[in-house]
């Protein structure tokens, strides 16, 4: 089935921003610039995002205040009126069809609480998005570095192309959702400042018997650096992002063996990459490790985990 043109849905994107204008720039350069778009500023105009919504015709562009993915994500969402939604990172290259046929997804199936693309590298090589709820057993596999090997038995999914898999979340990066749909469950949890608000997303839709779909056969191009904030911080919010999230939905005993299993993986991660003289990599993976061990990270300076 041929999906029905974007310009002709009651759809808006939805774009969360910081420090990235020229990431934004790249993605709306490469869709119709009459499709309505609603820009998120989390860094509040400092390299002039607004100045690039201005120029688009169904333009929108808020403040976000420094508030996170989440909260400032929701707020694209709640401010809306359109039927169907897609949440966009700005360092992404997907085309006008790529987002049709997730939009088309979520008309077809009152279900389907959001449909993603799998992202790819230049080459083509597909990259993860979304995987599986964490367990102890998952950890393990992943600690391990043996998810490389049985791909659906790990923490994240990287599919293979046009070979269908079955996830319970999504990324947030490339999302289609109906509007309503994504408002009736909560939108995104705005207790995580950025990372597993997407997993979250997830768990909510299967608890009230809605399905998420993962696109295998449409792709798209990633970029790299999408937002402003340094890699060690984004490794450390994404550590603490996991604790708190596995913290959150599992009991006391059974949260502390998965959270311990994962920190474990990428502390031996961070020696290794140290003795093969990879101190950057090195670097990134222990402070993961801090944020997981510690449920704590900062942005600017500012403690954003609560």
């Amino acid at each position: 089935m041929v999906a029905v043109p974007l310009t002709e849905r009651d759809v808006e994107l939805v774009v969360v921003t910081y420090r990235s204008r020229a990431q934004l720039e790249g993605l709306l350069s490469g869709l119709s610039e009459d499709l309505p778009v609603v820009v998120v500023d989390n860094s509040d105009g400092v390299d002039g995002v607004d100045e690039v919504v201005s120029k688009r015709p169904r333009g929108r562009y808020l403040p976000g205040g420094g508030v996170g993915f989440a909260r400032a994500a929701n707020l694209g969402a709640r401010t809306s009126t359109a039927e169907y939604l897609v949440f966009l990172n700005p360092d992404i290259r997907p085309t006008d069809e790529v987002l049709a046929t997730l939009v088309q997804d979520v008309a077809d199936d009152p279900t389907c609480a959001a449909s993603a693309a799998t992202r790819a590298d230049a080459a083509g090589r597909p990259q993860k998005n979304g995987g599986w709820e964490p367990s102890v057993g998952r950890a393990f596999t992943h600690a391990l570095g043996a998810h490389k090997v049985f791909r659906r038995a790990g923490l994240y999914a990287t599919p293979r192309l046009d070979q269908p898999l079955a996830v319970d979340w999504v990324s947030g990066g490339c999302m289609a959702v109906r509007r309503e749909t994504f408002l009736s469950l909560g939108g995104f949890d705005e207790s995580f400042y950025v990372y597993c608000e997407d997993m979250a997303y997830g768990r909510a839709a299967r608890e009230h018997g809605l399905t998420e779909r993962l696109r295998t056969d449409v792709t798209f191009v990633g970029d790299a650096g999408g937002s402003g904030a340094p890699s060690l911080e984004m490794a450390r919010l994404r550590g603490a992002a996991m604790t708190r999230y596995v913290r959150k939905h599992n009991p006391a005993a059974v949260a502390l063996a998965i959270n311990a299993v994962n920190a474990a993986g990428y502390a031996v991660r961070a020696a290794q990459l140290r003795l093969r003289g990879d101190r950057t990599t090195a670097q990134v993976c222990w402070a993961y490790v801090k944020g997981a061990v510690t449920a704590r990270a900062t942005v600017a300076g500012r403690v954003v985990t609560r």
